[in-house]
């Protein structure tokens, strides 16, 4: 591999990790590609190693370097530390899956899955402007996995157009949580100063600022504004006495975004944090126009209190509803199925289940599972042939409507439930029954239970056997 300084050197192991490359090097640390020797697994394992003040001594441990630097070094590998136990907190598809933390050779490390695929300013280059149900569907998911950070009691203070992350099936990872502290909930609270200038919000500016979910939310609105203009916005201290950045309803006029959608981006950029949107659910339901929850919640935190849950249903038209509560029309879905299966064979069905859970409209879900056509041509043909308008009309040609609720109990008999917890358990062990409860008010049916449960089962291999049985169910 390329020689970066201070690196560890390939074929070098960590317990049973073994590092391959280096992916990244900033200057808190290094990210390597490494491998699990125990599970034949690619993982990002992400090392706490400060060039400005330590180095690597020839045993591979690190070292401060010295005079004053002994004492940085020991804060910051504290936070590298706080950040690892973070992240390994949260479950969620679009935040970054922490594995397992640890310390050794003298300094901290983390290992992640690692996800293949570009960041988002690289991604996104080629594709400005984003349709405005593209822009949907990249920032719903995020937002979901934003609302499981705020329930779960922390905050992000760094959200910015370079932790987000594009996997290769289009999906978006929000990445870097080293500036996440969770709030204690007192009034006086102390928060040392984040300063991501342009995404950054006021009261981040000093430590005494009133931080809250407002607070990543005018970050998340200033990712938006870039991904709209293509620039950052206007550094927030310099908007108090006189806001002088063109507002998103100005630039976005006549670019085919509703207003409803350029007013919620405006307002989550507002100067005054008491004048901003101070939840996730009050930003979706601004970025639709008022017409409610944006995106149903897929994921939260296994140690939320229970809450009840409303779900979608397919009404008697024969839609097929996701996890977005869009419904999509079912005969439509199952062309797409067809479609894709004539270029990546029989895994089709749990490739195209998989993304309508997540699509809010039928060009959405063929875009999303054209990422498995490894041919270019026949991948921009198979997009084109669906974004066309090709094919049936039917409820998901149209405005998405949402569908009634049923309760757990009106689809899934005791038999099946219990059955599902002691499938899954025998993976993560007895939080499984939380687990079930949560997926069963979001399934629709017995093989989506078994799709979205198996999301909690970190290794790919057992994750696919797992998936098997509700293909299986599904026939």
């Amino acid at each position: 591999m390329p020689e970066v300084a201070n690196a560890l050197p390939r074929g070098y192991a960590l317990h049973e990790y073994r590092v391959e490359s280096v992916l990244g090097a900033g200057g808190f640390g290094l990210t390597y590609l490494a491998t699990d020797s125990n599970l034949n697994l690619k993982v990002a394992l992400k090392e706490y190693l400060p060039g400005d003040f330590a180095a690597r001594a020839g045993d591979s441990t690190v070292h401060p370097k010295p005079g004053e630097a002994a004492e940085s070094f020991q804060w910051g590998l504290q936070r590298f530390m706080d950040e690892a136990r973070t992240l390994a907190s949260f479950r969620h598809p679009n935040i970054v899956r922490v594995m397992r933390f640890f310390e050794a050779n003298r300094t901290g490390y983390m290992v992640m899955e690692f996800v293949e695929g570009k960041p988002l300013p690289d991604w996104i280059g080629v594709r400005r402007p984003l349709p405005q149900q593209a822009f949907l569907a990249l920032v719903t998911p995020l937002l979901d996995g934003l609302d499981v950070i705020h329930k779960s009691g922390y905050l992000h203070r760094d959200i910015k157009p370079a932790n987000i992350f594009m996997r290769e099936d289009g999906s978006p990872v929000l990445l870097d949580f080293g500036s996440a502290r969770q709030l204690t909930g007192g009034a006086n609270q102390e928060l040392t100063a984040v300063v991501s200038p342009g995404y950054a919000p006021l009261e981040q500016y000093h430590t005494q600022g009133r931080q809250g979910a407002w607070s990543d939310l005018y970050a998340f609105g200033g990712v938006m504004y870039w991904m709209l203009t293509g620039s950052k916005p206007v550094e927030a201290a310099a908007r108090v006495r006189q806001d002088i950045m063109p507002a998103a309803a100005k630039i976005g006029q006549g670019r085919g975004y509703s207003p409803d959608f350029l007013a919620a981006m405006d307002w989550a950029l507002k100067p005054n944090e008491d004048e901003r949107p101070q939840s996730v659910s009050d930003f979706k339901r601004a970025l639709l126009g008022g017409a409610g929850p944006a995106v149903i919640e897929r994921t939260v935190p296994v140690s939320a209190a229970d809450a009840p849950t409303q779900i979608a249903r397919p009404p008697e038209t024969g839609g097929m509803t996701g996890l977005t509560g869009v419904v999509l029309d079912r005969e439509q879905v199952k062309r797409v199925e067809t479609e894709l299966a004539r270029h990546i064979g029989p895994i089709a069905p749990v490739v195209t289940r998989n993304a309508a859970k997540k699509a809010l409209s039928i060009p959405a879900l063929a875009a999303a599972v054209a990422g498995e056509i490894a041919d270019e041509k026949a991948r921009l043909e198979f997009i084109r042939k669906f974004s066309s308008g090709e094919g049936p009309s039917g409820p998901g040609s149209g405005a998405p409507v949402k569908a009634p609720d049923l309760t757990i109990s009106q689809k899934f008999t005791p038999e099946i439930l219990q059955k599902a917890e002691s499938d899954l358990a025998q993976y993560i062990g007895a939080i499984a029954k939380v687990v079930v409860k949560r997926a069963a008010a979001k399934a629709r049916d017995e093989s989506e239970l078994y799709l979205l449960i198996s999301d909690e089962i970190k290794d790919p291999a057992e994750r696919k056997s797992f998936i098997r049985k509700a293909v299986s169910v599904r026939r």
